[in-house]
């Protein structure tokens, strides 16, 4: 691994403060109510005194030096030490592990090359996120703070037997602490620079000997992070709350049940994604050998944005607007009436270019935008959890789980302002003036002179989930624990794209919904209303949605609406069987049958699309319906899974170790497939449109682990390696395609080591280390069209933009492009040529009546074209060869070390804690081109904590990303009629802070 001069200087200065400073608690050994503390025997002053770590792994209370899987525990006294505030955070504490935000109200959590890269309301997570051990589809991992914690387990590895979904990388799962028989409480006040303002408590009352109940809560509040120049804001501020109640009751032996009920909300400005970058393409100056010297065909050429590397000045472009299909609309169609030389004027001049001359600032901290985001989330969770001793030996538990979460994220979707397009109606020799002094009034975005645009990423969700599992105590060699549970959710999700040039074109162009202003082409004047059987036969509707943002119907189509309506049932049974072979040998095997079911109700978006009146003659946009999204037939899917895992764990007595095990494991994992989001409901007679997948295939995995965990010098080290082999099949992985995330699938292997390490050579001083190295490769003969390089750099084809309504760019033979340059037809009717060698584009009754729709245009020309038969894969590009590429989101190496020193005075302790962190680089996309690459990162962390215990007073000082980095951490890239843009995520910055915790 390359580390750069930079990196180096911070590892070797990170590690000097570690060893002279130390830190505090590690990832493997804690302090936890279900983590019960043994101290050994005859332990003299000063010597290291380990703790017995008790955890549940697989679902009875075992040492985590005894189970035989690769698990970290984090105790609350872990999550504090290291500064972790929530699951966001855990990739510091834990081997080959990588997080990252993704596009909509998406994360992907990663463990071992393995996390949610597929983009679907349909898909399962890789990772599962349980919450006190249920599964959660839909969570808050990313936005919410730990509160009053237990602990955390992160268990790597196909996890098919135990837990409530298979998950095919891991399981993170949240112990939160429940009531205990005595009276205690803990109030906590933070206060840093972002102004941040962090309240946090918890009481713990026992009402009976047998009844007791718990309440926590916390409060974060913090000034933006980001600063908008435009508006001259700060936004990506925090104000978030969480609250937890529970209650424990044991009136027997034989019988305890516990309910818990959490709640999370947050309500401020946070951004979803990060800055928006781009290399502008100003299109091909030349093809083949002919120069392209008119700029508006250039323009037309252009892709908006080329794949050049995120770390050049160039990526901090805009994009080549003039290339936009709507911007080409409202220049060449819309016409909004006359000027007193008689000719039509347009929404805006033709070839315009809206963010021509603009640049971005370097800083990623730095936005430009009218529009400041808005972020809201909500999320309950109730929980009823029943243990009954059927007898002595036979445990039964049951658990019963709703959750609710709802989901509000809207923000500018470039983040870059555009100049002044719109032309003045004042100066135009018409009665009417809808556009006074260049300034339209959007009915979602409000008055701007400007192309204004703005996301809307929305979500609905509920799950109901029960389980039951019996359990055994027995003593004579043998145990189990079979269960079965259900799922049962169900969600809605709404992503909707809007842009003032759309609502100003479905007014202009085609129908209003207000029955004003309606300009057909080549005609001023005229009213209409939308629907009116008097429609002109030229005329079409497209119905422009009145309402506000804040109250919004959503049956418009002057936005671009994703709607996504799932319903999962899944239903499994399990089990799993110990049996000691020998005293120091043991045998695990378990299996599961799970059985998915999905319904996906497919809402087509509409986008600029209307219908006819009465099927009349003339332009149409290609649509079927003027107003609102009807729904397709329902798209019903079911899949069978047997998954299961196969242990041999052997603890021999080496004589140079205290304690040792040793453990070979087999596990196959599985996750299930789903729907592909509806595209554009076109009509074929109009706009003929290439199929895409409607569906992606489940995931399978077959996973192979060695490994050994360790205890050495009397305690004083543990030392626990990893070594793991994954053939997978069909892993789910997405890209924007026709403006939708389209889910492909990938067979792949990977293989990897990991070092986890605590040593603790006397009570002062305790260091921890864990090294992670991964390799992943795709497997030979897989391919995927690279929508920033549909071409492969072959010069024999070339990139163009299709028709307005169909979303994706295509390819096209470099000769007939030549051919269409080099004729003596005007450069209107070269435009439409180029246009119509992407298949769907052929037919043009949309903006030009007077074509005849049946000769395709390039006969126009001299030649003849099928790209449906001619072209690779319709034209949509070359298959890019993915084979020996690496998995995204996979660094080969994680590395993540740490130490604290206290200082034992009289009545107080003084520790000094510092804790550092580094990503190898990696690829955000499966392409592994320099456009895909991101580069190694690092992060780190001191502290200095001075505590009275006697009196349960701590005062903690704190400094979170010492380096203020500012790494890119992954990426998305948007849709080809936008530009093929690139959404980034970064890290917080330096983040220094006071903390006063009093516990009673």
């Amino acid at each position: 691994m390359a580390f750069s001069a930079c990196v180096r200087a911070r590892l070797a200065s990170s590690a000097s403060a570690v060893v002279l400073l130390a830190a505090a608690s590690p990832a493997l050994a804690h302090d936890n109510s279900e983590m019960v503390n043994v101290s050994q025997p005859a332990a003299q002053e000063g010597e290291r005194v380990r703790d017995v770590i008790i955890i549940t792994a697989q679902r009875r209370e075992q040492e985590i030096q005894d189970i035989p899987i690769a698990v970290t525990a984090l105790s609350a006294d872990d999550l504090r030490g290291m500064r972790i505030e929530g699951g966001s955070e855990l990739l510091r504490a834990v081997p080959n592990v990588s997080f990252s935000k993704a596009n909509f109200s998406m994360y992907n959590f990663s463990i071992r090359g393995i996390g949610t890269k597929a983009i679907s309301a349909s898909s399962d997570p890789a990772v599962a996120i349980s919450f006190n051990n249920t599964p959660l589809i839909r969570n808050r991992l990313f936005e919410q703070e730990y509160l009053d914690v237990n602990r955390v387990e992160v268990l790597r590895g196909p996890q098919g037997t135990l837990y409530g979904r298979n998950a095919t990388g891991g399981v993170v799962n949240m112990f939160p602490m429940l009531p205990t028989n005595e009276f205690e409480g803990e109030i906590g006040a933070e206060v840093g620079n972002y102004n941040t303002r962090r309240l946090t408590g918890m009481i713990n009352v026992p009402i009976t000997d047998t009844f007791a109940v718990r309440a926590a809560a916390a409060s974060t509040q913090r000034d933006g992070f980001d600063y908008n120049s435009f508006n001259d804001t700060w936004v990506n501020d925090r104000d978030l709350w969480s609250a937890r109640l529970s209650a424990q009751w044991e009136p027997t032996d034989r019988f305890s049940a516990n309910i818990i009920w959490e709640h999370f909300q947050e309500d401020d400005r946070r951004a979803r994604t990060g800055k928006q970058l781009c290399t502008r393409d100003p299109g091909p100056d030349m093809v083949g050998s002919t120069a392209v010297t008119d700029t508006f065909i250039r323009n037309r050429m252009s892709q908006g944005c080329l794949p050049g590397s995120l770390y050049d000045d160039a990526a901090y472009g805009v994009p080549n607007a003039a290339s936009f299909p709507h911007v080409l609309i409202a220049g060449a169609f819309a016409s909004i009436g006359r000027g007193a030389d008689g000719m039509n004027t347009y929404l805006v001049d033709l070839g315009v270019d809206p963010y021509e001359g603009l640049e971005q600032s370097r800083n990623l901290r730095e936005i430009a935008t009218s529009y400041d985001p808005l972020f809201r989330a909500e999320n309950d969770i109730v929980q009823l959890n029943m243990e009954f001793a059927l007898t002595d030996r036979l445990r039964l538990y049951s658990q019963t789980a709703y959750a609710k979460d709802d989901y509000y994220s809207t923000q500018d979707y470039n983040r870059f302002v555009s100049n002044p397009i719109f032309n003045d109606t004042n100066v135009l020799d018409t009665p009417e003036s809808r556009i006074p002094g260049g300034v339209y009034t959007d009915p979602q975005l409000g008055p701007s002179d400007r192309m204004v645009s703005a996301d809307l990423s929305q979500s609905d969700n509920r799950q109901w989930y029960q389980e039951i599992r019996l359990q055994s105590e027995f003593d004579n060699g043998f145990n189990f624990s079979l269960g079965v549970n259900w799922l049962d959710f169900e969600s809605e999700d709404n992503y909707y794209v809007f842009n003032n040039v759309f609502s100003a074109v479905a007014e202009y162009y085609y129908n209003t919904s207000t029955g004003t202003g309606i300009h057909p082409p080549g005609a001023v004047g005229g009213t209409v209303t939308c629907g009116d059987p008097v429609l002109p036969p030229h005329k079409e509707c497209v119905w422009v949605d009145p309402s506000p943002l804040s109250e919004l119907v959503g049956d418009g189509h002057n936005y671009f609406r994703s709607r996504n309506v799932v319903q999962i049932r899944s239903q499994a049974v399990f089990g799993e069987g110990y049996w000691d072979l020998s005293p120091d040998l043991r045998l695990t095997a378990g299996l599961r049958y799970t059985r998915d079911r999905k319904i996906t109700t497919p809402y087509p978006s509409q986008l600029l699309l209307g219908a006819q009146m009465d099927g009349q003659p003339g332009p149409s946009s290609g649509g079927f319906v003027s107003r609102g999204y009807p729904a397709l037939p329902d798209i019903r899917q079911s899949w069978g899974a047997l998954t299961g895992r196969l242990v041999l764990d052997w603890t021999p007595d080496l004589g140079f170790t205290n304690d040792t095990l040793i453990y070979a494991s087999f596990a196959r994992g599985y996750k299930g497939g789903g729907t592909n989001p509806p595209r554009v409901d076109l009509n074929p007679g109009v706009i003929e449109y290439l199929p895409l997948a409607e569906d992606f295939e489940p995931e399978y995995v077959n996973a192979f682990e060695i490994g050994t965990k360790n205890i050495l010098m009397d305690g004083r080290l543990s030392l626990n390696a990893t070594g793991f082999f994954y053939d997978y099949t069909d892993y789910q992985v997405s890209q924007i395609v026709d403006r939708i995330s389209l889910n492909e699938n990938f067979d792949a292997r990977m293989w990897g080591v990991e070092l986890e390490a605590l040593f603790r050579p006397n009570r002062n001083l305790q260091l921890h280390a864990n090294i992670g190295y991964l390799n992943t490769r795709i497997a030979n003969g897989e391919g995927s069209i690279d929508v920033m390089d549909r071409t492969q750099g072959d010069p024999e084809w070339t990139v163009l933009r299709p028709w307005a309504q169909v979303p994706s760019n295509c390819i096209a033979p470099t000769q007939h492009v030549e051919t269409i340059l080099n004729s003596s037809m005007t450069d209107t009717f070269k435009w439409f040529g180029l246009q119509a060698l992407c298949a769907g584009s052929s037919r043009f009754g949309s903006f030009n009546p007077d074509f005849d729709t049946t000769i395709p245009m390039w006969n126009f020309f001299g030649f003849t074209w099928d790209p449906l038969t001619e072209a690779p894969n319709d034209g949509r590009g070359i298959m890019a060869d993915l084979s020996g590429n690496s998995l995204p989101n996979a660094p080969e190496w994680t590395v993540s070390v740490g130490g604290a020193y206290t200082f034992f005075m009289e009545d107080w302790e003084l520790t000094l804690r510092g804790d550092y962190y580094w990503q190898d680089a990696s690829y955000a996309r499966v392409y592994n081109t320099d456009f895909d690459r991101l580069r190694s990162w690092d992060n780190a962390n001191v502290s200095v904590t001075l505590a009275r215990p006697r009196d349960g007073l701590s005062f903690d000082v704190y400094v979170k990303n010492v380096f203020d980095s500012t790494p890119i951490t992954d990426f998305f890239v948007n849709s080809d009629d936008t530009g093929l843009t690139t959404n980034v995520f970064t890290l917080d910055p330096r983040l220094i802070a006071l903390r006063v915790t009093k516990q009673f």
